[in-house]
């Protein structure tokens, strides 16, 4: 098998993963604890038993950091568009590598100026 049929093989197989995935949501979901400050508050006890777990999606968006509280439903419900980001970018990955290395096998190492 040669080297061009091997990269069409696997550029087959990224393309194949990429259009079978769905919504794709970026960023993190965070599962968060607090403590209120307010003195007698179980949260400031001994041991200290904080609020929550309070869970936000936190993503950027044109260089500033967006939260949006997510309730047990939404993180079920959207749970599934949150992998797929990541298995998006994970192909993403993989086709730039693969395209590096098909470019340097046609065209021979970059050269030094």
């Amino acid at each position: 098998m040669t080297r061009a049929t091997r990269h069409q093989r696997e550029l087959t197989r990224i393309s194949t993963a990429l259009a079978e995935i769905g919504f794709a949501l970026p960023g993190s979901l965070v599962r968060r604890t607090t403590r209120c400050g307010k003195a007698g508050c179980r949260c400031q006890g001994d041991p200290p038993v904080p609020h929550g777990p309070y869970l936000s999606w936190t993503r950027a968006v044109h260089g500033k950091t967006i939260t949006r509280a997510i309730n047990p439903d939404q993180e079920q419900r959207y749970r599934e568009w949150f992998d797929n980001h990541r298995k998006l970018r994970q192909l993403l990955s993989e086709l730039e590598a693969l395209s590096i290395r098909a470019l340097e096998e046609a065209e021979g190492p970059p050269t030094q100026r």
